[in-house]
């Protein structure tokens, strides 16, 4: 269960990515120039006959060049987008930091001892022996060891070494 709300966040996670590229909006870019002109204006006067005088007027522009950019804001849908997705990730945290063996609850009896079971034929795997049996503890032996193996009311297996005799 936990497996399968981290592989359905990741999802979720990478399907907003996807959007996000697939649909994102650029920043577009606006140049305007202006180019610089330079008019000359010669106006020739004659006064005298073989006497020609010049006057020459020059005006020039000043060059102007306005530059702006569009401004291209995130739109709320994503915000909100990753508001939900944030939420998602601190209710699944808080929700697996709070559980407490396996449920929080009792271990039906039936439960327990199919467990109990299961551990002693792992270790009479490796060679232990079975001594004694209750419904939720068993005691093993291998050569001159002891150890008791017990299952508590969640279903947690437990085992330590019992004093040789």
């Amino acid at each position: 269960m936990k497996l399968l709300a981290l592989a359905a966040l990741f999802s979720a996670g990478v399907l907003l990515a996807d959007v996000l590229v697939a649909h994102g909006q650029a920043v577009e870019t606006t140049t305007e120039t202006t180019t610089v002109t330079t008019e000359s204006t010669v106006h020739e006067t004659t006064t005298a006959p073989g006497t020609t005088v010049v006057t020459t007027a020059t005006v020039q522009t000043s060059p102007t060049t306005a530059s702006g950019s569009g401004s291209s804001s995130t739109p709320t849908w994503v915000w909100v987008a990753l508001a939900v997705l944030a939420a998602a990730v601190v209710g699944l945290a808080v929700a697996l930091l709070t559980r407490r063996g396996g449920g929080g609850g009792a271990v039906p009896a039936a439960e327990r001892r199919r467990r109990l079971d299961g551990v002693v034929a792992s270790w009479a795997a490796q060679g232990w022996a079975l001594e004694s049996q209750t419904a939720d503890s068993a005691v093993l032996r291998r050569d001159f060891e002891q150890m008791m193996v017990s299952v508590d009311d969640a279903g947690q297996i437990t085992t330590r070494p019992l004093r040789s005799q």
